[in-house]
Order: structure tokens, then C-alpha cells, then sequence
């Protein structure tokens, strides 16, 4: 089993577009066009790979969950990538720097950055493959 995509509402394609090239060059946009969804007109395009991507519409409205509250919606996602450094230089580049540290330790390390539309999207590399030592958990 494996997540297929995510359908994410943004403010605009092009500027979204920027961030998730920026973290994942290897995607490319898979197709798009134009629908009307409960009587709004929207863009929506499918950037990805063969096997996983985003789905990203367009006309988004009002604004995302306060991440510092415990308002339900989305917290953030998460992505395993192979090379965080370099990772974060890519998305440097563009202009988005690091929210939150998150985790180093000798398993892992994660970093979060905020979306150009609020969304938290996390980042780990691993640094073993063994998942007891990956997976855990503090008592």
C-alpha cells in the first residue's frame, strides 16, 4: 500500500509550482486543465512522478488552519528524501528557509518548511535502514 496523491487547494499554481520543483526536480507536471468545481471556476494540474504526485487546484479561498492551534485540519505531510542539505539549498534558492528544525538524532532528521499557501510540509532523510532504530519513540 502507498498514498497515490494529495489534492491540495492553493492560492496560485505557478508560485506552488516554484516550491514543490524546488524539493522535488525530478517530478515534472503530469497533466492539467481547467473544471468548475461547485460553480467556481478553477486550474488544476497533477505534478509528480509515475507512481505519487500532488494534485493542485486553483481559487483557493479564506485561509489554512493556524498551525499553532489545536483547530482541526491538516497538521503538515511529510516526505522522505534522500539528501535534506541539499534539499534545503534548493528551496533556499527560491526564497523559503526552514520553519522548524525538527529532528536530529543518529536515526533521522527532519526539517519543515511553510508552503506558499500555509501548508507545514515536512522533510526527513533518513540516516539507517533499520526501522526499530528509525521508529522511535520516547516513554
Amino acid at each position: 500500500m502507498h498514498l497515490e496523491h494529495l489534492n491540495l487547494v492553493v492560492n496560485d499554481l505557478e508560485e506552488t509550482l516554484v516550491f514543490y520543483q524546488a524539493a522535488f526536480p525530478h517530478w515534472r507536471v503530469r497533466g492539467g486543465g481547467e473544471s468548475i468545481w461547485h460553480g467556481t471556476p478553477r486550474r488544476w494540474l497533477h505534478f509528480g512522478d509515475d507512481y505519487h504526485y500532488l494534485s493542485l487546484n486553483d481559487s483557493g479561498t479564506g485561509e489554512v488552519r493556524d498551525l499553532k492551534s489545536n483547530a482541526i485540519g491538516l497538521a503538515h505531510f511529510a516526505y522522505v528524501v534522500d539528501n535534506i542539505e541539499a534539499l534545503i539549498l534548493r528551496l533556499a534558492k527560491v526564497g523559503y528557509e526552514v520553519a522548524i528544525m525538527g529532528a536530529l538524532n543518529e536515526a533521522y532528521m527532519s526539517r519543515y518548511f511553510i508552503d506558499p499557501n500555509g501548508f507545514e510540509v515536512e522533510f526527513v532523510e533518513y540516516l539507517t535502514d533499520i526501522p526499530t532504530e528509525r521508529n522511535q519513540y520516547d516513554e
